[in-house]
């Protein structure tokens, strides 16, 4: 589900894209203004709230400020915005755990801050939505991590099987403000919307220990560098600054001399050559290391498909077996860790914590689960990875339902037929026949 954008709105984004894509240097010099305009703030408050989240620093919730008046409070916000007062606030840090075992910094804004920054992306995405490259994937209308997968696909099978899988070590806490200034600059000549991008930018952080104690820190603007992640700005300013490795890499001719092709989202990418991947990689590190960037070597690799693997986007790419004719061929499935992250999900939810929910809520949750990673994972090879997460699925529930009415679960007693239409359990195998499976043909 998405929101749809005011016709007012609308009118405004396609009037700045035309004006963009037809004028490929010019640098607009009003849009301040359009940030408090009474439409774009209303809609900027409706998908942050449509995002929901946490609170920021300041405590402030949705809830907060429904109770407060919407109306009265986007009132005083584009005032504001109108008299140039308007000035971030601190960005609260949280933890994200990542697949590694590590964890990833989050930034949460204030709502305020968040409706602000969504009235800015509102009016500067259709400008640079015309200068971003081919390439690119991620935040972008009509594009997404589906398409990129399906694109290295494609170029694996043209012949682009040398394939540096690259990895940057922080590359939205890495991007200099001085250079990404100029990338802003390029488009944009607005002072006062330059100086509000400078101020998020050198946003402080805070955080909270263990004890409760609040403490404040300016990485960035000591640093001069990073973006503020998970902040509804940055997705568009990570493309700005990757599309300049995009854009110097077919400048320099590496495209033509490598015979190779670059699939980019976010801050993942993957180079595909024709025979010159070890000359490719060697580039990537030179320019990487010209836009102050740094490659994570213990991650980065050069592999040669089919023989090697590897992933991307929670996929595995190398070579499969048709179940039909048990041919060989270059393609695609979901990768081996992503199929035993969903299970761990699944485990989770059937847990002897959660013995006291009613079956159709139990049921309900586990459909989410794997129906939200089955509407995702559904490029490729499917097949093997669905009946893993079933089978995976109707044993775990089987224990739940043991554990619920504390006796010994048989198999015959809740045989598949039971859980599936009796229950409501959702079957992979019958559920990919009713979608739209992306699946390249062997």
């Amino acid at each position: 589900m998405s929101l749809t954008p005011p016709e007012t709105v609308r009118k405004l984004q396609e009037t700045l894209h035309a004006k963009a894509k037809r004028a490929p240097s010019y640098r607009f010099y009003a849009l301040y203004d359009k940030l408090y305009r009474k439409d774009v703030l209303a809609y900027a408050y409706k998908r942050s709230q449509f995002n929901d989240g946490s609170v920021g620093v300041d405590g402030q919730s949705f809830a907060d400020i429904e109770a407060y008046g919407v109306e009265r409070w986007l009132g005083e916000l584009a005032e504001e915005l109108r008299q140039k007062t308007y000035q971030p606030q601190a960005v609260r840090r949280a933890w994200m755990p990542k697949a590694d075992g590590g964890q990833r910094p989050l930034g949460i804004p204030t709502i305020k801050d968040r409706v602000v920054q969504t009235a800015m992306l509102l009016v500067l995405e259709p400008i640079f939505e015309a200068d971003l490259s081919p390439e690119q994937y991620a935040y972008r209308p009509e594009r997404g991590a589906l398409d990129a997968v399906q694109r290295v696909v494609a170029l694996l099978r043209s012949g682009h099987r040398e394939v540096v899988d690259a990895d940057l070590a922080g590359y939205f806490d890495s991007v200099p403000h001085a250079e990404l200034k100029r990338c802003l600059a390029r488009r944009i000549s607005d002072g006062h919307v330059l100086a509000v991008l400078a101020r998020w930018l050198e946003a402080p952080v805070e955080e909270t220990d263990a004890r409760g104690t609040r403490r404040r820190t300016n990485q960035a603007r000591e640093e001069k560098k990073g973006t503020p992640q998970g902040a509804p700005i940055s997705p568009l300013l990570s493309n700005l600054y990757m599309r300049r490795f995009l854009l110097g890499w077919t400048k320099r001719g590496h495209d033509r001399g490598f015979v190779s092709q670059i699939v980019n989202y976010a801050d993942d990418f993957v180079i595909c050559s024709c025979g010159n991947g070890a000359d490719a990689m060697a580039a990537m590190r030179s320019m990487m290391s010209e836009l102050k960037l740094t490659v994570n070597e213990a991650k980065t690799r050069l592999c040669r498909v089919p023989e090697d693997t590897f992933n991307f986007l929670g996929y595995s790419f190398g070579r499969c077996y048709s179940p039909r004719t048990g041919r060989a061929y270059t393609g695609t499935y979901p990768s081996k860790k992503k199929v035993q992250a969903v299970c761990r999900s699944l485990s989770e939810l059937t847990s002897r914590s959660w013995v006291w929910l009613d079956i159709p809520e139990q049921i309900k949750r586990l459909n989410n689960v794997i129906r939200g990673w089955a509407n995702y994972y559904r490029v490729g090879q499917v097949s093997a990875p669905y009946r893993t997460i079933m089978l995976h699925a109707r044993n775990r529930l089987r224990r739940w339902l043991g554990r619920k009415y504390a006796k010994r679960i048989w198999e015959s007693q809740y045989p598949d037929k039971y859980l599936h239409g009796t229950l409501g359990l959702i079957d992979l195998a019958e559920y990919k026949k009713v979608q739209h499976i992306l699946c390249a043909p062997v």
